[in-house]
Parts: C-alpha cells; structure tokens; sequence
C-alpha cells in the first residue's frame, strides 16, 4: 500500500514539476518576443530591391531556441530560387520557399507566397541578426489611366521562435502558436511561437513602373511593321547572296 502511495506522489510531482517547467519557459518565450525587436528596410532602385531585416534579440533567447523569419510576399514580387542558391553559401541563412517562382509571369496571372528563412549559425545565437533578401518586381498590367506607377505591399513579417515546450504555451496573452516548416528541408511542421502582429506596424509600399495601356494599338502595329520589313529585308539579302 505504502509503494503505491509513493509511486502516486511520484507521479504528481513529476507532473507539477513539468507544468512548472512548461509555464517558466513560456513566460521566457513571451518575454523575449516582448524585448526583441525587428526593422525593416528596402534597398536600392527600379524593379530590383533589397529586403534588408534586422532582429535585435534577447540575451535570454541566446541558447535553447531557434529563430524563424515568415514572410508573406504579394504577386507583384518574387524572388529567384537560383539567385538564392548562390546566396546560400555565403551566409547563415537557408530560405524555403513555400511554391515554386515563375520568374517570367506578370504580376496580374500570379500569385503570391511566402518564405520561410532560417537561421542556421552553428553555436550561441548573436544578439543582433541580419539577413539580406534581393527581391524583384514583376510587370505590371498596363493601365489606361494616368497612373504610371503601380503600388505593391509588402505585409509585416513574423518573428517566430521555437523550444521543445513551445507547444505547451497558452494562445492567450501576447503569445500564438503556429504550425510551420522545422527546417529548411520542409519535412516536417513544428509548432513555433510568434509574436502578435503590432496594429502601428503597417505594410511597406514598394512603387514599380507601369505601362501605358492606351498605347496598346500603336506599339503593336509599329513592332509588326519593323518585324515585316526586317523579314522583307533578311528574305531580299538571302535571295541576292544565294545563301540557301
């Protein structure tokens, strides 16, 4: 009788100790999304930019978790997969992408996505990380009016962060639970912990030219007219040259 007490207390308390457990380090977690903080900023010109995000961290948060970046892109740019491969290797970042990238398609026959970039320095996690994403714009649909730029925005990326008892937090309070990607491999989903979106973080406004829909009929009879009389001339020099 007595060893059954025992192994009863025994299990209450390993219970209550991992409950404990489990609560400590979701107030950690909540604490260091609390502390942390993100900027972003656009680099460069034209229709090829740079996406550069910097993360100040906690100095708890510089052992025992991992950091994920979740960014969601509109159509109006994309991000070149090959380009990126070659990135890869030079940093300690590995992005996934979540649908593969048609680089040719104009803004309006496609679709958005998202990129899931990982952190993956081997060691203690540095207080301030930085990453660089080159994005680029897509050609937009011509517009009869008089707007010549077409304005693209780009949503408030998630900082996500993931430890072994993220999945005990609460979706209460300052705290939300998603599921995502573990690894850059894209086997399997974890669940990760993100801080909620803040309401005086709007999007970011990216301005690509347009062209003039009105012209539509002018450039294509004038871009069939040279293409007619360039083959006329290429048929007349092949005739006279005996070239065939």
């Amino acid at each position: 009788m007595y060893s059954v007490l025992f192994c009863v207390v025994s299990c209450i308390s390993i219970c209550y100790c991992s409950f404990e457990k489990d609560k400590n380090s979701c107030g950690l977690l909540a604490e260091i999304l609390e502390t942390s903080s993100v900027s972003v900023e656009i680099n460069k010109k034209g229709f090829h930019r740079d996406v550069v995000i910097t993360i100040e961290l906690s100095p708890d948060a510089l052992s025992g978790f991992r950091v994920l970046l979740a960014q969601r892109w509109p159509r109006g740019v994309y991000i070149d997969p090959y380009q990126l491969a070659s990135l890869s290797n030079q940093s300690d970042w590995q992005i996934l992408l979540d649908a593969a990238i048609d680089l040719e398609e104009p803004a309006h026959k496609t679709s958005g996505f998202v990129t899931y970039v990982y952190f993956t320095h081997e060691g203690p996690t540095p207080s301030q990380l930085r990453v660089t994403i080159p994005i680029h714009g897509r050609y937009q649909k011509p517009s009869c009016d008089e707007n010549a730029f077409a304005l693209v925005e780009i949503e408030p990326l998630e900082l996500l962060l993931w430890t072994e008892s993220g999945m005990q937090c609460d979706a209460g309070g300052s705290l939300t639970v998603v599921d995502a990607p573990c690894n850059p491999d894209n086997l399997s989903t974890c669940a990760w912990v993100k801080l909620k979106y803040c309401k005086d973080r709007g999007p970011l406004g990216l301005q690509f030219p347009v062209g003039d829909g009105s012209l539509e009929t002018p450039v294509c009879a004038g871009t069939l007219l040279v293409t007619m009389i360039c083959c006329v001339a290429l048929s007349k020099y092949i005739w006279e040259h005996r070239i065939i």
